[in-house]
């Protein structure tokens, strides 16, 4: 499995929510924009509307098996991008199979993969 790098800064978050490419999903949202750096970076947060932190633990792990799906794909991109995913109410009841096909829509449609 390849070893993603992650967003850790608050201002790299702030920058991408900024950034005016969102994709809306019912379980997700996806916010990509391009940085400096050649390598794709990913961050991952659930706001507390989202339920206790058992709750929120598992809407990170189930968005980061979903995201390593397409790890090789991301490793091997010509450019650098960011990309938050934040997670929503319906995200801590969904499997990480359900959550492959909108992340993928939402790379693909960002000229990410």
């Amino acid at each position: 499995m390849a070893e993603l790098q992650t967003i850790k800064e608050n201002y790299t978050f702030r920058r991408l929510y900024r950034s005016k490419k969102c994709y809306v999903y019912p379980q997700i949202v996806v916010y990509v924009a391009r940085n400096r750096l050649g390598v794709f970076r990913y961050g991952i947060t659930t706001s507390k509307k989202v339920g206790n932190a058992v709750k929120r633990s598992r809407c990170r792990r189930v968005i980061r098996a979903a995201l390593y799906e397409y790890a090789d794909g991301l490793q091997n991109c010509k450019n650098g991008y960011d990309v938050v995913i934040v997670a929503r109410t319906k995200t801590a009841f969904v499997k990480s199979s359900e959550l492959v096909g909108p992340l993928g829509e939402s790379l693909k449609k960002a000229g990410v993969i």
